[in-house]
């Protein structure tokens, strides 16, 4: 009888790549974990249950394919595993490093729930890919057959990359336009080297270049090009530009000098790491270095701000956040990496003025939680006469992200947006009150993960693709 190769989660304990000390990497922002081995990466994967109803696929955005390509794994078909992967998710390595594993898939994981230690899904997602990239499995993208249908896309975030890379193997003709000099948006400026080193989204890029993707970068929608003239030139348009204005601060002094947006403070730092020469940095406006820095947010953007001002040099980092850590939205992994490299949480704090221009310190008011608000969440209540003061020299907003006014920014008519200013548009198939015009990610749901905003595009990159078929089949009768 042949050796049972699944199944191990009674013998085989969990366990995580090794993670580098924090001493060594806060010293750099290359990524904190190891690889796996390929034994270890067998090992893990081994310990899958194949449960008869996955609740890591259910829980996962893209529904991956989870218990089949763990199999694959513990059984040394990497390349099955591969395929299997990246038939569901466009970007496999970047999930790998970003996704929140513990509230999605591996939260879920059906022996956790028996108390065994969930499957360290995640990392034999990113173990899959890394050897794929390694063994030369992934391939540029070429169509069976060109097709004469054109699709913009405005954004070049995972749902517009995503999007781009399912109409690309259907032939469509694909143009990419961003802001920035780099596409990836916030893949590449937002989150840090320490989470998802650049090289892993620029092989990417490239990748959807090969493939035939047309990128127009350094590109302001409104500015250097207009929407009308963008609806022109194609079939269809995706506006997937994500959500980048910052919730500002209230309070005495809250226009200070030192007192900066997450946004410019992660983008300079990221823009550092490919070498280009930032001024911001060398003036030390958003330069964390022999600085006291006090991080305003609980959020995951709120965790790369800490743990980056920390690797910049900064002689103490403190993160306020108004509710406690059992209420906060920032993964708990994060947290806990960013205290082991040195940060404080001042819990049930927010800021009340500051003080100094430049700013020298922030007026902190001590919060308690109160009655639940209607989404059932504990709302943060001021404990009266209980202030005191931090000292900072640089205050960095991590409060979230709303979306930009797009039909006024881009003098659009006929764009309807919902009373949050996100876009409203069907959540299946993206289309938005515009004919022909599509929208995904953030800019439709509010800020999200990365994960939704892969799945939007994959969905409405099928949806675009049925509505081109169906034009087609009457043309042809």
């Amino acid at each position: 009888m042949a050796k049972q190769p699944m199944l191990k989660f009674v013998k085989v304990e969990r366990d995580m790549p090794t993670k580098r000390t924090a001493e060594d990497r806060k010293q750099d922002f290359n990524e904190i974990y190891a690889e796996f081995a390929a034994a270890k990466a067998n090992e893990q994967a081994s310990r899958c249950s194949q449960c008869g109803v996955p609740y890591c696929q259910n829980h996962c955005p893209l529904h991956n394919n989870i218990p089949d390509w763990l199999n694959m794994t513990a059984t040394g078909r990497l390349e099955e595993a591969y395929a299997i992967s990246q038939s569901t998710n466009t970007f496999p390595e970047i999930c790998g490093r970003i996704c929140p594993q513990d509230r999605l898939c591996e939260g879920n994981c059906v022996i956790e729930q028996s108390g065994h230690g969930t499957v360290t899904i995640g990392a034999v997602e990113k173990y899959i890919t890394d050897t794929a990239w390694d063994n030369g499995w992934v391939k540029p993208i070429v169509p069976d057959a060109e097709r004469t249908e054109s699709v913009g896309i405005i954004g070049a975030g995972p749902g517009g990359l995503a999007a781009a890379d399912m109409l690309r193997r259907a032939g469509i003709q694909v143009t990419i336009y961003d802001r920035y000099d780099r596409a990836g948006g916030l893949l590449t400026y937002g989150i840090p080297g320490f989470k998802l080193e650049k090289d892993v989204v620029m092989r990417r890029n490239k990748l959807l270049e090969d493939g035939g993707v047309r990128f127009v970068l350094n590109c302001n929608i409104g500015e250097d090009l207009s929407f009308d003239e963008i609806r022109e030139q194609h079939d269809a348009v995706i506006i997937a530009t994500g959500v980048y204005k910052t919730r500002d601060l209230q309070g005495p002094g809250a226009g200070a000098k030192g007192i900066v947006r997450a946004i410019d403070y992660l983008t300079a730092s990221n823009k550092a790491s490919f070498g280009d020469e930032v001024a911001e940095l060398v003036d030390g406006t958003l330069n964390a270095e022999g600085k006291s820095v006090v991080v305003i947010g609980g959020g995951d953007t709120a965790m790369d701000c800490v743990r980056t001002a920390i690797r910049q040099g900064a002689t103490s980092v403190k993160c306020l956040y108004r509710r406690d850590r059992a209420n906060m939205p920032g993964s708990q992994r994060e947290v806990q990496n960013a205290e082991e490299e040195g940060a404080e949480f001042v819990w049930l704090a927010a800021p009340k003025a500051f003080a100094g221009d430049p700013v020298t310190s922030v007026k902190v008011q001590q919060m308690r939680l109160g009655a639940p608000d209607a989404s059932g969440r504990q709302s943060p209540e001021v404990i009266e006469g209980a202030d005191f003061d931090e000292s900072a020299d640089l205050v960095i907003k991590a409060l979230g992200f709303e979306p930009e006014d797009l039909p006024k920014l881009w003098g659009t008519d006929g764009l309807e947006v919902t009373r949050w200013g996100t876009v409203k548009a069907n959540f299946g198939t993206g289309e938005t009150s515009l004919d022909g015009v599509y929208a995904v990610g953030d800019i439709v749901r509010g800020a999200s993960l990365v994960v939704w905003a892969i799945r939007d595009g994959r969905d409405t990159a099928q949806a675009i693709l049925e509505k081109f078929n169906a034009k087609a089949a009457i043309a042809a009768e």
